[in-house]
């Protein structure tokens, strides 16, 4: 259940807390295929600095080998790095088509035997695999009072031969969705076909669809289909799209867990989104205080209120 302790002015609650599981992954420059020069990445390390620079304490559990430097990251969340021979690698090329990404050398699962009794019990559970990297046997292993919510990205990609990522169907989906209170993901990922939320929105209450430049939609069930709210984006100077929507639904349950208003956190999460691909990698991802400075520089009328 959302905690509703904060007001849209007030720091985060001391006792919000988000354990997050995924593998962190070397990103490589297209120019650098043997990734000799690599920035660290994945879904798992953006969601933690994003939890960092909001003021909220994360927990992640991750794969790494030792060809990266967690350093950084461990400065900044308290990380349980499960054993690996090498670390998920991934090279992204932009086009004018959109991004292209190739994945090598990935690490393995995680799988429920690796968490903890205190992990496993944790209060806000936030799945975000990179590369099928959260096994099925987690969802059903977690506390039935933890608020579990998952970016379904990683489930939805696969590798070929030739280690380009591809889109794939999520075939463990029927692990996951009755034990989610959240599924956060983006237009992209349903080939933009809102008919395809459909199976989601038969186990899950809420749905989060990010829509990149165009801002967000909240969607929820109702008795014919669903029921879709539009919230508007805040423009941006584009210099880095890496991780934007990592940032975005991170963003999205801390002020949603703060405050239990879908609409406010989905505005909160778009402004903090757009600012942090205003700058390369993660050191772009805005404070709280500067999220909270554009929101009521700009403000919108909230329809929940």
């Amino acid at each position: 259940m959302p905690m509703n302790r904060t007001g849209p002015d007030e720091p985060a609650p001391a006792s919000l807390s988000m354990l997050i599981l995924g593998n962190v992954t070397r990103d490589v420059p297209s120019q650098d295929p043997q990734g000799t020069i690599y920035e660290l990445g994945g879904s798992v390390s953006y969601a933690a600095y994003t939890c960092h620079r909001l003021g909220v304490r994360a927990e992640v559990v991750t794969r790494a080998g030792p060809d990266v430097d967690l350093s950084d990251l461990q400065a900044k969340a308290h990380c349980t790095v499960l054993p690996a021979a090498t670390t998920t690698t991934f090279v992204n090329r932009y086009t004018e088509a959109g991004r292209v990404q190739y994945c090598y050398r990935p690490a393995p699962p995680i799988r429920a035997a690796d968490l903890t009794a205190t992990q496993r019990a944790w209060p806000v559970i936030f799945m975000c695999p990179i590369m099928q990297e959260v096994a099925a046997d987690v969802p059903a292993c977690l506390g039935p009072q933890s608020f579990l919510a998952a970016g379904p990205q990683g489930w939805m990609r696969a590798i070929d031969e030739s280690g380009r990522v591809h889109a794939c169907a999520w075939h463990s989906m029927e692990a996951f969705l009755p034990h989610l209170d959240v599924l956060i993901l983006s237009r992209e990922d349903i080939d933009h076909d809102l008919d395809r939320l459909q199976p989601f929105l038969a186990h899950v209450p809420l749905v989060i669809l990010s829509n990149y430049r165009e801002g967000c939609d909240i969607i929820r069930p109702a008795p014919q289909g669903f029921h879709q709210q539009h919230v508007p984006p805040r423009p941006a100077n584009e210099v880095d799209p890496t991780g934007a929507g990592d940032i975005f639904a991170t963003a999205f349950l801390i002020r949603y867990l703060e405050t239990a208003r879908i609409w406010h956190a989905a505005r909160f999460a778009n402004v903090t989104a757009s600012m942090g691909v205003e700058g390369v990698g993660m050191q772009a991802i805005p404070t709280r205080n500067e999220v909270m400075q554009y929101l009521q520089a700009h403000p919108l009328a909230d329809p929940e209120t």
